[in-house]
């Protein structure tokens, strides 16, 4: 078992592990103990009673949120004509085609978020070996993959999150950070909570969201009554 340090003993001194908190009390109480020298990251961790390998439980997609990240992604966009315009237009970091493919082939990732056309996917999916395991892969269902390469690049600028779950059920995603005013970190947790809520399979019985959970990058875990 990792040991924690001397500042985490001391932020969580007193604190009861097994109370459960609304977001609001979750994010306030991590505010108040957090003790990194930068801006936390104030992220949800939720626990979904789902089988990943069956197609309709693969529960995926992306969020703006009410109030952003608190962070600015750096976005590439795959476009060629008109479109390849639009998303420099836009704000798009790079824009690119073969030479944004070729580039990537030998080893440059240095970018948050990846937007392609639907026609260049073809090119694109040469990538997918070097792209997938790092979640940078553009996806339909996380409007990374669309001919409205405008609205992609101005979503994810403005705060968009992309939420997966995992193998084993669970869903991590950022909801602000620890700077950001206790009203803001809470309305951002109800809209992320409300797309996964939405998400629930049709096929699914019983409980979907089983634990919720918020923390801050050095900061313990919270229980949330979601």
């Amino acid at each position: 078992m990792a040991k924690h340090g001397k500042k985490y003993m001391d932020a969580v001194k007193g604190l009861d592990k097994s109370k459960t908190y609304s977001a609001a009390d979750a994010a306030e109480l991590l505010k108040k103990i957090d003790y990194a020298k930068f801006d936390s990251t104030i992220e949800v961790a939720i626990n979904l009673d789902v089988d990943p390998k069956q197609a309709d439980q693969q529960i995926r997609g992306a969020i703006v949120l009410p109030n952003g990240t608190g962070k600015t992604s750096k976005v590439i966009v795959f476009a060629e004509g008109a479109q390849a315009k639009d998303a420099e237009a836009a704000g798009a970091d790079i824009v690119g085609s073969d030479d944004l493919v070729e580039k990537i082939q030998d080893g440059w990732l240095d970018f948050d978020v990846a937007v392609a056309t639907p026609p260049m996917m073809a090119k694109v999916g040469r990538l997918g070996r070097v792209l997938g395991p790092k979640g940078l892969m553009p996806n339909p269902k996380t409007g990374t993959v669309t001919m409205d390469v405008t609205k992609a690049v101005n979503d994810i600028k403005a705060g968009q999150v992309t939420y997966r779950v995992d193998s084993n059920g669970l869903i991590h995603a950022p909801i602000g950070k620890a700077s950001f005013d206790t009203k803001k970190l809470s309305e951002n947790f109800d809209a992320l909570y409300e797309a996964i809520l939405k998400a629930r399979p049709a096929s699914l019985k019983g409980a979907y969201v089983t634990s919720v959970n918020m923390t801050s990058t050095f900061g313990p875990g919270l229980k949330i009554n979601a």
